[in-house]
């Protein structure tokens, strides 16, 4: 009873990875959006060496990634 418990679990798990991969087309939409969090990002570290305050620099962050990234970080958080 064991081994078909086990199987079917095995199955199930299995089906699952297969609902989890993605067409070419959200791959490249999933690149298309790091690339753009990746520039924003870019943008941000360019403003904090700029003579821009910090709160400045975190608001054009949160426009530039509106709709890329979960989170009001741009998918990004770190300590101070």
């Amino acid at each position: 009873m064991k081994k078909y418990a086990m199987f079917f679990a095995a199955a199930a798990l299995l089906s699952t990875a297969a609902l989890a991969q993605h067409s070419d087309k959200e791959r490249k939409e999933d690149a298309a959006r790091h690339r753009a969090m990746a520039t924003a990002h870019e943008n941000a570290a360019k403003c904090l060496e700029s003579a821009k305050s910090e709160d400045m620099c975190l608001k054009e962050l949160q426009v530039a990634c509106k709709g890329l990234a979960i989170g009001k970080y741009c998918g990004m958080k770190h300590a101070h």
